[in-house]
Order: structure tokens, then C-alpha cells, then sequence
């Protein structure tokens, strides 16, 4: 394999599994690619398919048997790893609790926005000599999410289209203080790991948008438990296959070329003149900086 291609062809459409998914059914001519990147090993090997004549790339992020919490996932190798695929866009399937009275347990919601509450994580691929400040104000692809609510609607989900995904550390779900005080920052829903995707994935200038399954009120809600894992799996078994089923019409939707500006994202971002880069750096980040920044 080479880092952009793959032996059956290039592969253009990323998934990230979270809870409850952990496969991709429907894919054929599977390989699966181990992939090592300059920031470690991804969660897992990738497993690259076919699926409606598109080559797809799966990766559970807890890895298979959910064995990495939130925290310690390697999310700048997952992204790369992603990248050096050939992947343009990722769509990320995430457990969330609902912030609202009106997204319901077993609703999805497709985010528009995020606000990053989490404490101990590399968010960032640069550093090591090289300087970067990548916007992102919309740090959802407005395409990508556009045809994510249009797949969920044409699967019979309850959809909401746009929302504030406030990502937190954990791996312990939120204390009632802490869940009532989100609630006053008027965010919709609450999970640990898309904040940090989102900005690698903007980084690397891919497209990127979040399914979030809600599963639960989190604990704030006055007339239910407060969450607990055996509610949570409960709810994800009724979402997982709705999550799949859009992700299939979503394969069949996706425009074979992007019409966003996800994929120019670095071209006035690097500070760093590029004689000043560590030849090293240049090496390591050449799938992200390599077409602004040139040579040794």
C-alpha cells in the first residue's frame, strides 16, 4: 500500500465508529491496513471496503472491545492515519446525552458546532518547530452535515439539524452540578471525543461531521435516573443500525468532488517560514503541509 492508495483504489470517505460501532456491514473486497504514523498507532486497523462502488475506510476509535478510553485515544494518529488513506471527508458516529427536553433518547442530532471542555489532549498536529493557526469558527463541514440530515430523514430518523456538542474529559459522566451549569450555556447535547477530532480533521483539511446518537438525558433531567452504562448500550442496540443505515445513503449522496473549503484550510495558516522547519517536522507532516511547504 502506498500512503494514498490502497491495492482496489483510492479511498475518499472516512467513518469513525464510536460506542456500539464497531464494524461497517455492507463493505466488500475488505482489506484491513495497519498503519503506523509519526504520532504512534491509530486505535486499530482500518478496515477498507467497497461500499456502492466507493472505497471506505472504518476505524472503531475505542478500538475493537472498546478498550481505550476517551482520554487515551490517539486521535492525531487516527486522523493521519486517515489522511495518509486518502480520506477527504469523515463522518464520526458518537454516543452523546441530550441537553434538552426535546432530543430525545434515540434521537440524532447532526452538531454544527463545538465547545471544547476537555483538560489533557493534544488537539493540534504542529508544534515540533512549525507554527499553525487553522480557523474554526464552523468546524463542522456545512456540506457534509447538509447531506448527513438529508440521509437521516430519508432513513426514517428523528433528525435535528445543528447544535452545540460540548466535549468533555471524562470517562466519568458529569456530576448534577456540572450537568445543570452545561445546561446553562444553552448546549444540546454532551460527549468526550468529537471536540478533538473535529480540529485535527480541520487541520488536515478534511471534511468532517459528527451523527450523534443521544442515549440519555444525562443527569440532569427530573424525571429520570441518571445515566448509567446499561441504559446507555440499551439505547445505542436501537441506534447503531439507524447510524449504519444513514451512513450507507449518506455513500450514495456524497458528490464525488468536494465544493467546501475544508481542503484549503492550511493555505494562509502556517506561520513558520518554511526554511525554519525541522527537516524532520517537514517529513512527519508532509500528507498535511507538504503541498505549502516544500523540500528538506
Amino acid at each position: 500500500m502506498t500512503k494514498r492508495q490502497t491495492k482496489n483504489g483510492r479511498v475518499a470517505i472516512g467513518v469513525i465508529g464510536g460506542s456500539g460501532l464497531y464494524d461497517m456491514d455492507g463493505l466488500t473486497d475488505i482489506r484491513k491496513v495497519r498503519i503506523a504514523t509519526p504520532f504512534g498507532k491509530p486505535s486499530d486497523e482500518y478496515v477498507v471496503g467497497t461500499l456502492f462502488g466507493r472505497r471506505i475506510a472504518f476505524l472503531p476509535r475505542h478500538g475493537r472491545g472498546h478498550r481505550i478510553m476517551p482520554t487515551d485515544i490517539n486521535y492525531r494518529a487516527n486522523v493521519y492515519g486517515m489522511k495518509m488513506l486518502g480520506v477527504e471527508r469523515i463522518i464520526s458516529v458518537s454516543a452523546v446525552g441530550s441537553m434538552r427536553e426535546d432530543i430525545r433518547p434515540g434521537d440524532i442530532v447532526i452538531p454544527h458546532q463545538f465547545y471544547d471542555h476537555t483538560k489533557h489532549r493534544r488537539s493540534t498536529f504542529f508544534g515540533n518547530g512549525v507554527v499553525a493557526h487553522v480557523g474554526i469558527a464552523e468546524p463542522v463541514c456545512g456540506d457534509l452535515g447538509k447531506i448527513l440530515v438529508d440521509a437521516g430523514t430519508s432513513v426514517g430518523a428523528t433528525i435535528h439539524r445543528g447544535g452545540i456538542y460540548l466535549c468533555m474529559e471524562g470517562p466519568q459522566f458529569s456530576t448534577q452540578a456540572e450537568s445543570m451549569t452545561y445546561r446553562q450555556w444553552n448546549v444540546d447535547v454532551i460527549g468526550m471525543t468529537n471536540a478533538t477530532e473535529a480540529k485535527l480533521a480541520r487541520e488536515a483539511e478534511l471534511c468532517y461531521s459528527t451523527i450523534a446518537l443521544a442515549t440519555d438525558y444525562d443527569c440532569w433531567h427530573h424525571s429520570e435516573e441518571p445515566v448509567t452504562v446499561e441504559a446507555v448500550l440499551e439505547v445505542m442496540r436501537h441506534n447503531i443500525e439507524t447510524s449504519r443505515a444513514m451512513i450507507k445513503q449518506a455513500v450514495k449522496m456524497l458528490p464525488a468532488r468536494r465544493a467546501c473549503s475544508c481542503g484549503s484550510a492550511l493555505q494562509s495558516a502556517i506561520m513558520t517560514p518554511a526554511k525554519l522547519i525541522p527537516a524532520k517536522t517537514k517529513k512527519d507532516l508532509a500528507p498535511i503541509i507538504g503541498k505549502y511547504v516544500k523540500g528538506r
